[in-house]
């Protein structure tokens, strides 16, 4: 038994060292800027949230409170994120969302406070938005898109094209 333990610590490290470690290949969006490109065209707040994966304060975005027809854009790269439709008062302090615009939001996995959370990010520009949780309205997809005002722009259903 004792010639096998070698062997056997072996194995365990072996396993210890799988393809769930390696990093991750950098996914390639349609819109891609510098950090000094996107500085250009973002203000501090919406850099700190959309390319730096920062958290507005709780209850300080405008976007909370509309409850107008329309759609959210990225506030980025204007890509349709959100329809109004799907919109919900959750109380947390953010705008919510029970869905997103089919293939418009990318679910990531983020470890940045010590466990794993669902990240959306904008499927055009890779911006960071906010997270998903389940515990958004049963009554339709139980999800709630939990997501920064500053990442997002309201475009009123009269002004759509």
């Amino acid at each position: 038994m004792k010639k096998w333990i070698p062997f056997i610590a072996i194995l365990l490290v072996m396993n210890c060292t799988t393809s769930a470690q390696k990093k991750k290949t950098k996914k390639k969006y349609t819109v891609s800027k510098t950090n000094t490109e996107w500085k250009k065209v973002l203000n501090d707040m919406q850099y700190y949230v959309l390319r730096e994966a920062g958290t507005e304060r709780a209850f300080s975005s405008p976007l909370n409170k509309n409850n107008e027809k329309g759609i959210y854009v990225c506030a980025a790269c204007k890509t349709a994120l959100y329809d109004a439709l799907y919109k919900f008062d959750s109380k947390s302090g953010w705008p919510s969302f029970d869905r997103a615009i089919k293939g418009s939001v990318e679910l990531d996995v983020d470890y940045k406070i010590g466990y794993a959370r669902t990240e959306l990010k904008c499927n055009t520009c890779g911006g960071h938005l906010g997270h998903s949780f389940d515990d958004g309205p049963k009554e339709t997809t139980g999800k709630r898109h939990c997501i920064n005002g500053v990442a997002l722009e309201f475009v009123p259903e009269k002004k759509q094209p």
